[in-house]
This record gives C-alpha cells, structure tokens and sequence, in this order.
C-alpha cells in the first residue's frame, strides 16, 4: 500500500509544503520497511539453512561414529564391567537440543575412556571426526539461534513500520479527499491506491501484493480503507 501510495504521488503531486513533508516521511517508511522486508527473510532462510544442516549431521554422526562407539562399547563392557552403560545410549532424533546433548556426553565418555576403548578397536580417526562433526552442529545451532533472533527482530520492526505507514496515509487521506473532491475518477484512484488488502493469515498471494501496509483480517479476507 505504500510503494502504491508513493507511486500515486508521483503522477499527481502535490505543491502544498505540508503534504510534501508527509511524502517524504512516507519514503522513509516505506525504505525502512523493505530493509526490514529482506532483513527478515534472510533470517528465516538462515534459520532453515541451519535446520537442514542439523538434520544432515545428525544422520551421519549416527550412521557412522555414534554407531561404532556404541558397538566398540558393546564389546569393552564384556571386560570393562563399568562401560556396561557408558556408551549403549544412543541419542535419538527426538530433538536437535536432546540429540545434541545426548551426543556430545558420548564423546566426552569416549574421550575418558579412550585407551580402553582403544584396545577393543576404536578408530582413533572416527572419534577425531566425531568431535568436528559436534563442533559443526554447534555451529549450525548457533547460525539457526542467530537466524532466529534477526527474524523475530524484523519482524517486529516490520510490524511497527507497516502502522506508522499506514497512519501516514491516513493523514494523506483528508487533503487528496478534498483536492479530489471534484473529480471522481481521481478520488477513486486515490481510494484504491490507498486502500489496505489483507487476507488469512499463513503468507497467502493476498498478503504477499499487499506490501508492508498489510493488517490482519477476519477469516476471508476483506480490504479496508486506510482512512
């Protein structure tokens, strides 16, 4: 609604010093508004981008080294009664958080017990892998956590600007009301320029035309006035 409102401006300007003050400020807004527009997508892709990378290193920690701690561990307890229990947990796929602590309290058991693991075939490069692969989660958990953080910060942002914005418009409204009062055609151009669509929740194509001036609306969807 705003990119659309601007637009209008352009092709029908207005000389008043006031009005040219609050289309000024209305380009701020809208500027602000695709920052935190690109802001925000760019956390949600990052936040996806670390998911996805999570899941895959899950899969390979427990296919491979999880897998031969848990079977070299087997082995050991027959003569190491105390390893009974150490290494027969396997961390499950529950949880990215249950996984992860579940995975890096294996490894540090294997790093106590690692001569004794030793003897009963624990590869030495399978473990050292089994750290950089923990190191790599922790930093897929740390690019999601920070992907998270810069979303929901736009986003709120975002929301703050869209309502500025709008009452912005409304502002614009009373005076092209009455320069257009005359002309029907003009008015009615200013109304559907500055007119606020919105639709079910959920990023329908309704929302995504609608620009940073989009509100929430009842079930269906129906579009408002911005005055």
């Amino acid at each position: 609604m705003g990119t659309r409102v601007l637009k209008f401006t352009v092709t029908h300007p207005d000389t008043e010093p006031s009005s040219q003050a609050v289309v000024v400020k209305l380009e701020g807004l809208v500027a602000r508004a695709n920052e935190q527009a690109t802001a925000q997508r760019d956390g949600f892709i990052q936040v996806r981008a670390a998911s996805a990378r999570k899941a895959e290193l899950r899969r390979a920690m427990l296919e491979v080294p999880i897998a031969h701690l848990a079977d070299v561990g087997e082995v050991a307890a027959r003569d190491e009664h105390e390893l009974d229990k150490v290494f027969r947990f396997r961390p499950g796929a529950s949880t990215f958080l249950a996984f992860r602590a579940a995975a890096r309290g294996m490894a540090n058991a294997a790093e106590m017990h690692k001569e004794v693991l030793a003897r009963h075939g624990a590869s030495a490069p399978v473990l050292e892998e089994f750290g950089r692969m923990l190191d790599q989660f922790d930093a897929a958990v740390e690019l999601g956590n920070d992907g998270r953080t810069a979303h929901l910060g736009a986003t709120r942002e975002l929301e703050a600007v869209a309502q500025e914005i709008v009452r912005t418009v409304r502002v614009m409204d009373g005076r092209n009301r009455q320069r257009f009062a005359q002309d029907a055609q003009l008015l009615g151009a200013w109304l559907g320029a500055s007119r606020v669509f919105s639709g079910p929740r959920g990023g329908t194509e309704t929302e995504a035309e609608a620009g940073p001036g989009v509100q929430d609306a009842p079930e269906g969807g129906e579009a408002k006035p911005a005055a």
